[in-house]
């Protein structure tokens, strides 16, 4: 604990509990359920969420499972109370900008349904962009493929979804990281073909044993971890975003170990900031990389570089 700051984080990852929902269980009383989520919505825009109406929507579906909205409101025995007090429990954390992926505990990513917690980045359709540049690029039937901060194991599994005689190793330094990996590898039914290791940028791992090598480091500047929206900054793991001073310590690192892991004409795929084209372009040029390319996300900004290691 180094900072003001980082104890911030602590409180507000600590700060809920069932009691502090009382105030929206004491609102909601006397309200009907269509009632309840006009409330529900009006509260979550006060609160600064974009999506307020998503959001609510989510939320009510997720607790009144498995009846649906309409359903409840046309049969008011279909919601109990124990399901509005937990309704109210999953929103006091919402108004208190908890991600929705937290409080769900999965995420959808690509064609699979991956379980999330504070212990790992939520997977955002951006990394997609680093999938499909990496299945573009290698169409080969079999490669052995390493994730270097595998995290949820996101990008790992979507590329093994796809390539059905591909293998692969995700690494991740965050032990708690490995086990929610492992533990969607087993739900997405690839668990087989993927293996977890805990390691440093890839170091100890045997030589020349990877085909492709793909990664989303932390590549956020330290002086920029103070402005990102409450979601990332309070509740996901600084571990997997830091950067660093200029937000490239993880490339720098990876790239040092890439020419030791990846077999010569293997791939290096890395997600990148919006801004940080150039730089890692230039990173993987200096590491003698050729073929480089960098690729945009659909909302046109620059996503990804990648390379191939002569």
């Amino acid at each position: 604990m180094n900072s003001d700051f980082d104890k911030l984080v602590v409180n507000a990852r600590t700060v809920f509990d069932a009691s502090a929902s009382k105030p929206l269980r004491d609102a909601w009383a006397e309200l009907s359920l269509v009632e309840i989520r006009a409330d529900l919505v009006k509260r979550f825009g006060a609160a600064g969420i974009g999506e307020a109406e998503t959001d609510a929507r989510f939320l009510l579906a997720h607790v009144l499972a498995p009846a649906s909205y309409a359903e409840a409101v046309a049969d008011p025995a279909l919601c109990s109370w124990q399901q509005i007090n937990w309704l109210a429990e999953l929103a006091w954390e919402r108004v208190h900008r908890k991600p929705m992926s937290q409080i769900l505990g999965t995420q959808p990513f690509w064609t699979l349904e991956l379980d999330v917690s504070e212990d790992v980045l939520t997977p955002r359709a951006d990394t997609e962009t680093l999938v499909e540049a990496v299945l573009d690029a290698r169409s080969q039937t079999t490669a052995r493929v390493l994730d270097i901060g595998v995290g949820s194991g996101a990008i790992l599994l979507a590329l093994l979804s796809e390539r059905k005689a591909w293998q692969g190793v995700g690494v991740d330094v965050s032990e708690a990281a490995l086990d929610i990996a492992a533990k969607n590898a087993r739900r997405c039914g690839l668990d087989e073909r993927a293996e977890f290791l805990q390691a440093s940028w890839g170091r100890g791992l045997p030589a020349g044993a990877f085909d492709i090598l793909v990664s989303n480091p932390p590549y956020i500047r330290s002086d920029v971890m103070k402005t990102l929206n409450p979601e990332v900054r309070d509740f996901e793991p600084h571990l997997a975003l830091d950067g660093g001073v200029d937000g490239l310590d993880a490339y720098r690192a990876i790239l040092d170990e890439a020419r030791n892991l990846v077999k010569p004409g293997g791939l290096v795929a890395f997600e990148i900031g919006y801004d940080q084209g150039e730089a890692v372009s230039g990173l993987l040029q200096a590491h003698g990389l050729s073929g480089i390319a960098l690729i945009q996300d659909l909302a046109g900004h620059d996503r990804v570089v990648l390379g191939a290691l002569s």
